[in-house]
């Protein structure tokens, strides 16, 4: 703000309170011609209704005129007149910075006794996990749930099966890094007669109803399209987020209609990088819950 506002806002607002003062201070004398205090006045509405001069009580005066000095003090210690700073120099900025600062003081406190400390260890220390189960309620509950159960597309969380490895730093580079998978879609280079038999056998894979020469045709294309991701016998690839097929555990569902989906048109899954959202130590205490929590299966 220039000088000429500053100055202008100043003497608006002292103005200003000044006038409420004389205001306060008029209106509280008797005026020349004014009836006694209690007195009828000469005004008279619907024939009977009459207005008596009662002026407002002393106490009432006194608390007006002490907001007023009230006022005028908080504006000669605090900032409130144009650019003048008041005499205790208080700003929102300084505050703002000072209660940042304790934050991050308690903040550092609080994480000391964590730093340092391995996944397994941190998974194991009872006050970790609560806070671990904290951040994992506002990170991660919108995809996997409150549960760490997951839903169609997003895996559990709560069990022993693991699309990229369950090991404690495997864990937390999906955390810090994200994940992206992809599975690509053979709409267009698979014979459509031969889908049925290798959704069959994906879902089966020693399903009696094949006859011999179908599961083996399902077999060599299974081995010819799939085999390179899942493995040649269906156990998959945590290296490429490959599930395995053989667990009876399906991401997007393990119905024939979904598996046919799959195999046609792909699928994408794509966790999230928390690398830059979150600091080392959250990331840690986040991978010690999620790693405890595939423990305790």
């Amino acid at each position: 703000m220039n000088t000429f506002w500053s100055v202008t806002v100043a003497v608006v607002t002292i103005a200003n309170i000044l006038a409420c003062l004389w205001l306060l201070v008029w209106t509280s004398k008797k005026q020349p011609g004014e009836v006694a205090d209690g007195a009828e006045k000469e005004h008279v509405w619907d024939e009977d209704l009459r207005e008596l001069n009662n002026p407002l009580p002393r106490w009432w005066l006194h608390m007006f005129i002490l907001t007023i000095v009230f006022g005028l003090g908080y504006l000669v210690a605090f900032p409130g007149l144009g650019n003048y700073p008041g005499l205790l120099d208080w700003t929102q900025e300084k505050q703002h910075d000072e209660r940042l600062e304790a934050v991050k003081e308690r903040r550092e406190a609080f994480y000391a006794a964590f730093e340092g400390k391995s996944i397994a260890a941190l998974a194991n220390d009872p006050a970790a996990r609560r806070f671990g189960g904290e951040l994992f309620s506002i990170q991660c509950a919108g995809c996997h749930g409150v549960d760490a159960r997951g839903a169609v597309g997003f895996p559990d969380l709560a069990d022993d099966v693991w699309l990229w490895g369950g090991a404690p730093e495997t864990i937390r580079a999906s955390i810090a890094r994200g994940r992206q998978a992809a599975m690509p879609q053979f709409y267009a280079t698979l014979p459509q007669d031969v889908v049925p038999d290798l959704i069959t056998f994906v879902r089966e894979w020693d399903d009696a109803r094949l006859t011999q020469a179908r599961a083996e045709r399902a077999r060599q294309t299974f081995q010819r399209t799939c085999a390179a991701c899942h493995g040649a016998e269906g156990h998959g690839n945590p290296a490429l987020g490959a599930p395995d097929l053989r667990n009876g555990e399906w991401l997007y569902g393990g119905d024939p209609d979904a598996v046919r989906h799959t195999i046609l048109f792909g699928r994408n899954g794509n966790m999230p990088a928390f690398g830059d959202a979150l600091g080392a130590t959250d990331i840690d205490l986040l991978a010690a819950y999620v790693y405890g929590l595939g423990e305790a299966q």
